[in-house]
């Protein structure tokens, strides 16, 4: 008789999906990333902010699998790893969703959803696109995730900007991601598409995801994250919990902290000189 196997400790530290630990990424003499750390595990979302040029782009391509890194660990389930290239990335469970999504405009949403991923039916020369299975898969998979399209044989071109991301979402859900990578999903969207496209990613969060989200908005990731991470000029600037940091205190560090508290006093206005004659105290003619 096997004896029963004692309980998972809840208090033991969970296993990252993918760990950076001490990253650097260098171009010629450029340092475009330097010590960068970063956890993404299941279940959470781990929000990367920064402004232009703080090393965001850098980030994506090291995890993407587009660019290796030059120092540092980069570990996923545990195991040291350099990725080759974006396959050798979604083969390891990491799928990421640009700003510029790779979709074709003038194609229905259900040839999107499978684009380089088609099924086929029937054999040699009968062999054809199995249409019918992508039509249902796609409005099943859009529908499991709580998004009611008109209809999937419209051209994706005719879907707002927040509906794409959620398609681009749920697509990377069906195909097995275990790690879902954002690059700045809501920059050029409103309001109310963002908080759309923010309902979708927390919903891919409680599907067990790993989410890292890319942004430079403290609102948004402070409305969804777990984690966060801000970077300037290609180093971390800080590494928070969401139970260790304030809206308003993560909003000053992204702000630029300091900086711009220096700054706010560089621009205040000096008081102008009193007029000649003026009465003192007063500033007004005699």
């Amino acid at each position: 008789m096997t004896a029963p196997q004692a309980p998972a400790d809840p208090e033991a530290p969970r296993r990252a999906l993918v760990e950076l630990d001490h990253v650097s990424k260098f171009y010629g003499n450029i340092k475009a990333l330097t010590d960068v750390s970063l956890e993404v595990h299941a279940g959470e979302i781990s929000c990367v902010l920064g402004d232009n040029g703080a090393g965001k782009s850098t980030l994506i391509k090291i995890i993407a699998g587009l660019h290796r890194h030059d120092a540092g660990t980069f570990l996923i389930d545990g195991e040291e790893t350099t990725l080759v290239n974006p396959r050798d990335a979604l083969d390891r469970g990491i799928a990421t969703v640009y700003q510029d999504l790779a979709v074709v405009p003038l194609m229905p949403v259900w040839r999107n959803f499978f684009l380089g991923s088609e099924p086929t039916t029937g054999a040699g020369p009968f062999k054809r696109l199995d249409a019918r299975r992508m039509r249902e898969t796609t409005r099943s998979e859009l529908l499991r995730m709580g998004i009611d399209l008109r209809d999937v044989d419209q051209p994706i071109g005719t879907l707002s900007g927040g509906e794409r991301q959620c398609v681009a979402i749920a697509r990377a859900v069906h195909f097995g991601a275990k790690v879902l990578v954002l690059d700045e999903p809501t920059a050029a969207l409103g309001v109310k598409q963002s908080g759309v496209v923010l309902k979708y990613v927390a919903a891919a969060r409680d599907a067990g995801l790993g989410v890292v989200l890319i942004t430079h908005n403290p609102h948004h990731a402070y409305l969804v994250g777990d984690r966060f991470v801000l970077l300037k000029r290609g180093a971390m600037s800080g590494s928070h919990t969401k139970g260790s940091i304030t809206l308003d205190e993560l909003t000053r560090q992204m702000a630029g902290g300091s900086e711009l508290e220096e700054l706010s006093h560089e621009l205040e206005r000096a008081p102008a000189p009193p007029l000649p004659g003026a009465h003192p105290g007063t500033g007004e003619p005699e």
